[in-house]
């Protein structure tokens, strides 16, 4: 597309590639649905390079949200639909068009983002923390302590860890070449997770309080490194200052932020019933001021010096705003954004939405999804051991990990890829666990964790690496995933970090993984080919969980015979007949190309 980021009354130029091998094209025409009527541009041929033919319409954007497809008269009098799914022979979905947005984009630093998630208790504890007294809480744990998967220790158990303890080990955050940090919770809670926020007001002073922060960022900033903090739209803890203001006490101003089931204001709705997470009442304009509104809420305070965070990812954002027939989460991100795009417009907003999200995510409010649906079950699913257990976190049916081919697998990231905008997708978080998961290395099949991270780090999204993987720990669910980090062990881990490092080095010098489109060339039960296009390369990747011959058409990709490895020892040849990849599995393996694109 000509401009990925139109505003309403921009004409936006669109190109589809035909493959010659179709045969002889009727016609072409880009179907698009402005107020929800039928529209056809015209396509024409521009180009023909290299057994692909060009075609080229213009669309006027007329909607926030414009989507299109396109249409191809095939010549025995048959229609071929092509839309962000795929290519069908009836006629597709508008939830399933490509869509182009006039909503302000995420920043432009997004797409190049490789993001490092960080449980503040678990990763690193400086001197200071042996001088500051224990919360009330907490049930102390030495940093070699097994982590407790049983209440009250599952959520009480404190190690210590602080933000001072990250900033001494910044170094290796940079020896891994990530680029942003991500916080779950810092402010005070009655657990180790801190989703229990006791207040908004104050970084916990078990972390070395609002001073901790700013150094943090500080330094964070001074290595290139952007910083976003975790807040809870859905729920407080029952010990913030807002709830105890109003819990039992109808007059407080405050007794409009919660949903109550009683005149008297004792019972409460909350997080799935969790008492300790009451829920949000977002009808609440004081609260809509508080919190995610204006210059002096919650949301705006921590993007503003002295903290500058770089953005936020939301807690629950899928229940936000929703309870019973009440539906106000658009209102809740489309103010949020606003906010922050007051504050400063170069700052993103990530939402956890864990299922299909597509729905949530049209550039409206939210940048970029946490989600799991579209990568990291489907991921697990086919690189995971047959019939492995999933202690909960992933979402999986049945608490049981699916034993996906890699058809399944591409199958499934299709479909729950097909709804989100592509600026919105480039957005999305690729995660192979986070602190709510198991890890993925736990029940990984055999010598796959390269094929893991290295399709996190080329399929379109944000990879995120949660901090500890990259020395291999593992951890049966969310609770065992949040194991301290055991620095003792660096040397040890040397041979994963450094497979870590060299495949963010991948994604980050390479602009066709950051912003490019993306082709599926080969879809096998145990392997995997793509490519990655931009104007300037192509980057052909093969991901296999076992051994592989794969021969594709000649003109799949251009200039395949000069390509230049840059990852893996997987071969490529030119065949007779093709395009041949062939090796040893697993594997995974990255190569360069000239760009497969028509002539100006």
């Amino acid at each position: 597309m000509s401009n990925p980021t139109p505003s309403l009354g921009d004409t936006v130029r669109i190109r589809l590639r035909v493959p010659q091998a179709l045969g002889p094209v009727r016609a072409v025409r880009a179907r698009s649905n402005p107020d929800r009527e039928p529209r056809l541009a015209v396509a024409e041929l521009t180009s023909s390079v290299d057994g692909w033919d060009w075609w080229e319409a213009d669309l006027l954007i007329e909607n926030p949200v414009h989507g299109y497809r396109w249409v191809i008269r095939t010549s025995d009098g048959a229609d071929l639909w092509i839309n962000a799914r795929g290519v069908f022979s009836i006629e597709t979905l508008d939830s399933e068009d490509f869509k182009l947005t006039t909503h302000p984009p995420a920043p432009v630093w997004a797409a190049s983002t490789v993001m490092y998630q960080i449980f503040p208790d678990r990763f690193a504890r400086s001197a200071a923390a042996d001088h500051r007294p224990m919360p009330d809480w907490a049930i102390p744990a030495a940093w070699s302590d097994e982590v407790a998967l049983v209440p009250p220790a599952r959520s009480a158990q404190f190690y210590g860890g602080d933000l001072d303890g990250i900033v001494e080990h910044l170094d290796h955050l940079e020896r891994l070449g990530v680029t942003m940090i991500y916080l779950t919770p810092v402010f005070p809670g009655r657990s180790n997770h801190r989703y229990d926020a006791a207040n908004f007001d104050a970084v916990d002073p078990a972390l070395g309080g609002n001073d901790a922060l700013v150094r943090l960022v500080e330094a964070a900033h001074g290595r290139g490194l952007t910083v976003i903090g975790d807040l809870t739209s859905n729920h407080s803890g029952d010990a913030h200052d807002w709830f105890v203001a109003a819990h039992r006490n109808p007059e407080a101003i405050e007794s409009d932020f919660y949903y109550w089931l009683d005149d008297a204001q004792e019972d409460y709705a909350s997080w799935l019933g969790v008492p300790s997470l009451p829920k949000f009442n977002w009808n609440s304009a004081e609260l809509r001021r508080r919190f995610i509104e204006g210059a002096d809420s919650v949301v705006a305070e921590w993007l503003e010096p002295p903290f500058s965070l770089d953005g936020w990812r939301i807690d629950v954002a899928n229940m936000t705003g929703r309870h019973g027939s009440e539906d106000l989460n658009a209102i809740v991100r489309q103010t949020i954004r606003r906010t922050m795009i007051d504050v400063n417009p170069d700052t993103i907003l990530l939402a956890e939405s864990t299922n299909d999200a597509s729905s949530d995510f049209q550039g409206d409010g939210w940048h970029g999804a946490m989600t799991y649906a579209n990568f990291t079950r489907p991921l697990w699913g086919w690189l995971s051991e047959p019939a492995s257990a999933a202690s909960g976190g992933l979402g999986m049916t049945m608490d049981a990990i699916p034993s996906y081919t890699g058809r399944q697998f591409y199958e499934a990231h299709r479909q729950f890829s097909a709804g989100f905008p592509w600026q919105v997708r480039l957005a999305n978080m690729n995660a192979l666990d986070t602190h709510d998961t198991p890890r993925f290395a736990t029940r990984a099949r055999a010598g796959v964790i390269p094929v893991a991270v290295g399709m996190s780090m080329t399929v379109p999204g944000i990879p995120v690496i949660f901090a500890g993987d990259e020395f291999g720990l593992s951890g049966i669910d969310g609770e065992h995933s949040r194991t301290p980090i055991p620095w003792q062990d660096i040397d040890a881990a040397a041979e994963r970090i450094d497979l870590y490092a060299a495949l963010v080095a991948l994604r980050r010098t390479h602009s066709a993984l950051n912003t490019g489109g993306m082709r599926w060339l080969h879809v096998g039960d145990d392997v995997l080919v793509y490519v990655r296009e931009d104007p300037t390369e192509s980057i052909l990747v093969v991901a296999a969980r076992a051994d592989f011959d794969v021969l594709l058409s000649p003109d799949a990709i251009a200039g395949a015979p000069a390509a230049s490895r840059l990852f893996g020892q997987a071969i490529l040849s030119d065949d007779a007949d093709g395009i041949r990849l062939s090796g040893s599995g697993p594997a995974f393996a990255v190569w360069q190309a000239a760009p497969h694109a028509p002539a100006d």
